[in-house]
């Protein structure tokens, strides 16, 4: 494994243990309810990492999913089936189905290598063709941008921040850092209202 491709597997596996670790703790109320206005939610983030991990880094690399995701099969991905978790599907069952995904994109990766090449079938013909490597530096993208969520989406349920949160301080440092950003906020609302 070249130097390249050690980092790449390296940076993408800390932002999915950045996902699973945001579920610590948590109730199954917690991890699956909607906390923003389009529904974001835990358990919902780890199903659709899941499933584009075997899209991009597996069927996009001749490597199909070694299983049936029901949510790309009846095409309700389309519909955003795949951002929550129905009632009957557990935490469990979703985070060893990302689990299996992780293997299943780091052996794509181990046995292909990041030059092979791939097509994406549900972008623009123009576009399809690329190269693993691309679409894990892009797997590495969204995975890290849904890290970010989690962790907004956990300070939302009980206060817990991201992976950084505790080294600056407890409330102590977060109180007054807070109500500096709202003083500051405050005098352009009276400002303009």
């Amino acid at each position: 494994m070249t130097e390249i491709t050690g980092d790449l597997r390296r940076y993408l596996q800390e932002s999915r243990d950045r996902i699973v670790s945001a579920l610590d703790g948590l109730s199954e109320y917690d991890i699956r309810r909607p906390l923003t206005p389009t529904g974001t939610n835990l358990l919902g983030l780890v199903k659709h990492l899941a499933g584009n991990e075997f899209g991009y880094l597996g069927d996009s690399v001749g490597r199909p999913a070694p299983v049936t995701l029901t949510w790309y099969e009846d095409n309700s991905v389309w519909d955003g089936a795949d951002m929550w978790a129905t009632a009957d599907q557990s935490r469990a069952e979703l985070l060893d189905l990302y689990r299996l995904a992780w293997r299943h994109s780091d052996e794509s990766i181990e046995q292909l290598g990041v030059d092979a090449p791939a097509s994406v079938a549900w972008w623009p013909e123009q576009r399809r063709r690329t190269t693993l490597g691309s679409l894990v530096v892009r797997m590495i993208a969204e995975t890290a941008c849904h890290a970010g969520h989690a962790d907004i989406v956990r300070e939302l349920i009980d206060g817990r921040g991201g992976e950084d949160h505790d080294e600056l301080g407890g409330a102590e440092y977060w109180e007054p850092y807070v109500a500096g950003i709202q003083a500051a906020a405050d005098r352009h609302r009276l400002a303009n209202p």
